[in-house]
């Protein structure tokens, strides 16, 4: 499967299309950034990591768009102090320029991250990016503590990086993450990558806590299967929770095509009401869209 075959592939389900919850768009500085991280990350995992889709911000639109991805996260993450309020009103305007962009935030432990958190959502945030890897902190800082409480009641997703794939960060594995769930069991957490590498002990955090969802990013893919594969009895537990798996891409960042994510899924063959589900239908209900 090529890009040009996506949209047939969701038309023949009887969709309106696609929405990804794992979409990174950032001010160019960062985005530059974080390319050369992936650049450099050879070194770390033993693999290089082009990202396929390394060009301007319209043509990266304008590629999801024809791809039929008719909502889409833009997903910042801090991982300073400082960093997250500039990151939010990035992120504001770029929702507001484009209709189909998902009003996305951040936050970091810091003094003054429960106002920032508190006027993005007033002001209509649909999507929170917490990345434990990147940033490098713990989620049970007591810093934290009131915010995920307020995130919890908004019932907000929290597409949160907390798997140790990659590489393995200070506070990522289902513990640190797990303690806030046992905290705020309502909180509406997405695990992102479906915890790679740690698929059995996320999936158990699903299966306890009812608004607990996973998206499928990077997963499946013959990239991750030849370095953390999905264990395949873990399968029967994927079906379960139908109604919480949600499409993720990682787009742009990903060394191979989008439509490969697709295919991958695709090819687990679990049968088109699980597809329609994971590529459209629970992310439509969670964001209301």
């Amino acid at each position: 499967m090529d890009d040009a075959d996506v949209p047939a592939l969701w038309q023949a389900l009887g969709l309106p299309g696609l929405i990804d919850v794992h979409v990174h768009f950032m001010p160019r500085q960062v985005m530059d950034k974080v390319w050369a991280y992936f650049d450099a990350v050879g070194p770390l995992t033993g693999a290089p990591w082009p990202i396929a889709y390394r060009t301007e911000e319209a043509d990266r639109l304008a590629r999801l768009r024809a791809l039929g991805v008719r909502a889409f996260s833009s997903l910042v993450y801090a991982h300073k102090p400082g960093m997250a309020a500039w990151l939010n009103a990035w992120a504001a305007d770029f929702a507001a320029q484009h209709e189909d962009v998902l009003h996305t935030m951040t936050l970091f432990p810091e003094p003054g991250v429960l106002g920032y958190v508190t006027e993005q959502l007033s002001a209509g945030a649909q999507v929170v990016k917490a990345h434990l890897q990147v940033g490098a902190y713990d989620p049970r800082d007591p810093l934290l503590d009131e915010v995920w409480g307020v995130l919890a009641d908004a019932a907000i997703p929290v597409v949160t990086h907390c798997g140790s794939g990659p590489v393995p960060g200070a506070f990522t594995g289902p513990g640190p993450f797990g303690e806030v769930l046992a905290r705020h069991p309502s909180l509406t957490a997405v695990i992102a990558h479906l915890g790679t590498p740690e698929y059995a002990e996320f999936l158990g955090l699903a299966q306890r806590y009812e608004r607990v969802h996973l998206d499928t990013t990077m997963v499946f893919t013959d990239f991750t299967e030849a370095r953390a594969p999905f264990p395949r009895e873990l399968l029967p537990q994927l079906v379960d929770l139908q109604d919480r798996v949600l499409l993720g891409s990682d787009f742009p960042n990903t060394p191979y095509p989008f439509a490969h994510q697709i295919e991958a899924l695709q090819r687990l063959d679990l049968g088109e009401a699980w597809l329609r589900a994971v590529l459209h239908d629970n992310a439509a209900r969670l964001l209301r869209i």
